[in-house]
This record gives C-alpha cells, sequence and structure tokens, in this order.
C-alpha cells in the first residue's frame, strides 16, 4: 500500500491494534479527523492516521489528557514541550506518594492514633514556603530578640531544616517528627532558655568579641575521657574533672567559682541535656544529608551526676 491508499475504521483498528469503538472515539474528537468519505459514506483515514493513533496510544498510556494530545497531533505544541510538562507534573505525584508513604511508615512504627496520624499528613503535605514558616515560627520563639549578632544567626541557621526537592523517605519521616518537635511548647522553653542563658553569658564579658566555649563542649572535652575510663562520677578521683569544667567556666562567664556558679552551672547543663535537643539535631542532620552528630547524652549525665554531687542543693 502506498501513500494514496485510504483505510477504512476497521482498516485502522487491525493495524494498531485499537478497537474500532476506540478508532471512532478519537475521529470523533477529531484528534484523528477522517481524510474523505466511501461511496456508501462510510469514514476513510489516510496512512497518517496509523502515526497520529500509535502516538495517541502512547500519550494517553503516559497519562496526557486527550485536550493535549490534540495540540500536539495538530502541531499547536510540540512534543518536548508537553513532555517535560508532564515529567514534572509525575515528579510532584513521586513526591506526594513518598510523603503518604512516609506517614504511613511513622504511624506502623510508632502506632500513632487516628488524630496524630491526620497530624502527620497535614505537616508532610506542607509547601516549601509553609514548611519555612513553621520553623521560622520555632526559631523565633527559641532565638527572637537574642539573634542579633553574628553568633546567634549563624546558630540560627544551623538549626534550620532543609527538606530537598526530591527527598528519599526517611528524610520526609525525619521532617515530620521534627515538625511536631517544634510544636512542642516544653521543647520550645527549653530551647528558649538555653538561648537566654547563653546570652547571658556573652553579655557579661565582650559581646563583639570571638564565640566562646559552650559549657557543653567543656564537658564533653574534661569529662568524656573520665567517663571512657569508667570513672565514678560520685567518687573523689572525679574531683579534678569537676574543678577543671567549673573553672574554665567561672572564667568565661565571669563570675567566681562558688556554690551558685555550680548551681548556675548545674541547671544549664540539665537543659541542654533535655533529650528532646538532641531528637531535633539528630533529625536535622537526616534532613539535611549532614553526617549523624554525636550524642553527648552520656557525658552529659556523668558530668550532671559528679556535679550534683558536689553542689549544695
Amino acid at each position: 500500500m502506498d501513500g494514496d491508499t485510504l483505510y477504512s475504521i476497521g482498516d485502522l483498528a487491525r493495524r494498531t491494534g485499537l478497537t474500532v469503538k476506540t478508532v471512532r472515539f478519537y475521529s470523533d474528537r477529531g484528534i484523528v479527523p477522517p481524510t474523505g468519505r466511501s461511496p456508501a459514506g462510510h469514514r476513510l483515514y489516510g496512512i497518517d492516521a496509523v502515526a497520529r493513533l500509535d502516538l495517541v496510544r502512547t500519550l494517553r498510556d503516559l497519562g496526557v489528557d486527550l485536550s493535549t494530545i490534540r495540540r500536539v497531533v495538530d502541531r499547536e505544541v510540540s512534543l518536548p514541550e508537553v513532555a517535560a510538562a508532564h515529567a514534572e507534573a509525575l515528579a510532584v505525584q513521586i513526591r506526594t506518594l513518598r510523603l503518604r508513604r512516609a506517614v504511613l511508615t511513622a504511624v506502623t512504627r510508632r502506632g500513632s492514633t487516628p488524630e496524630e496520624m491526620d497530624l502527620m499528613h497535614k505537616l508532610a503535605k506542607l509547601s516549601e514556603d509553609e514548611r519555612r514558616r513553621l520553623i521560622g515560627d520555632f526559631l523565633d520563639t527559641a532565638f527572637g530578640g537574642l539573634d542579633a549578632t553574628p553568633e546567634f544567626t549563624g546558630v540560627r541557621r544551623s538549626m534550620t531544616p532543609e527538606l530537598p526537592d526530591d527527598p528519599a523517605p526517611e528524610q520526609v519521616e525525619a521532617w515530620v517528627e521534627l515538625a511536631e518537635l517544634s510544636q512542642d511548647p516544653g521543647f520550645r522553653g527549653v530551647m528558649r532558655r538555653l538561648a537566654e542563658q547563653h546570652a547571658a553569658e556573652r553579655a557579661r564579658g565582650d559581646a563583639t568579641g570571638p564565640p566562646r566555649r559552650d559549657p557543653i563542649a567543656m564537658v564533653r572535652d574534661q569529662a568524656g575521657p573520665a567517663m571512657v575510663a569508667g570513672l565514678d562520677p560520685a567518687s573523689s578521683g572525679s574531683d579534678p574533672v569537676v574543678a577543671a569544667v567549673t573553672a574554665r567556666y567561672a572564667h568565661v562567664v565571669g563570675l567566681p567559682d562558688d556554690a551558685d556558679l555550680r548551681r548556675r552551672l548545674l541547671v544549664r547543663l540539665e537543659s541542654a541535656n533535655d533529650p528532646r535537643r538532641e531528637s531535633y539535631l539528630w533529625l536535622l542532620a537526616v534532613i539535611n544529608g549532614w553526617p549523624a552528630p554525636e550524642s553527648l547524652t552520656p557525658v552529659l549525665d556523668w558530668f550532671i551526676r559528679a556535679l550534683s554531687a558536689r553542689t549544695p542543693a
């Protein structure tokens, strides 16, 4: 058959593997228009109708709607443009499915109630702007009015989750958990107290100078080796460790190393040792693709016991 051959609807159906009803459907909607009519009035189609139908079937299999298909076959819009648009639409659908999977995985793992599942689903569906506003509100509560210095600005930035455009399921699940945690009033209070304590310590010295060593870092450096060595925090052998930390802390905050300072340090470390703080930092690392942070709970537990044993109530 050459290019002048005309085909009936039945011929087209046999050549394309479609049903007569399907070919007629596309013809009625102008997607595959007939070239002419037979003497009996039946529709006839040229060879290009075969190529059109093959293209239509492929596009329909890819989920392209009929109005767009008609624009493609009529050359009102290019096939690459349609492919790009639908690739983006599929990417959105994939992200949505990943969000749903993450929520269901979290519900399964945590044994969540229907109310908790509803909350997790809402958190997972937030847009990027909505996520930023939610976390921004949490960080405002923690650092508002205190983040004028580069130090606080850097801390705030380092505590901001950045969920990627194409997150892994574990990143989505971590985001949902972190978002829930950020709305916990108790955790917000802990973070605010830590920020205020840090600001007060810095205000006692030169606020424009370089960042000072955080007491948590002091404890890690001084008490870490003692804990690893198995030293009993209540034993006299721990006295030099406690003395080294409190002396350094007293120097940093410009106060005498006395019972009041030790009580002050104890309160500071107990706030920092809140398990929700470590959970936030761990979830943040998962979301941002950072290495897992070092757990400071064991060394803080050790030093808090050691300091408590040497601090009057």
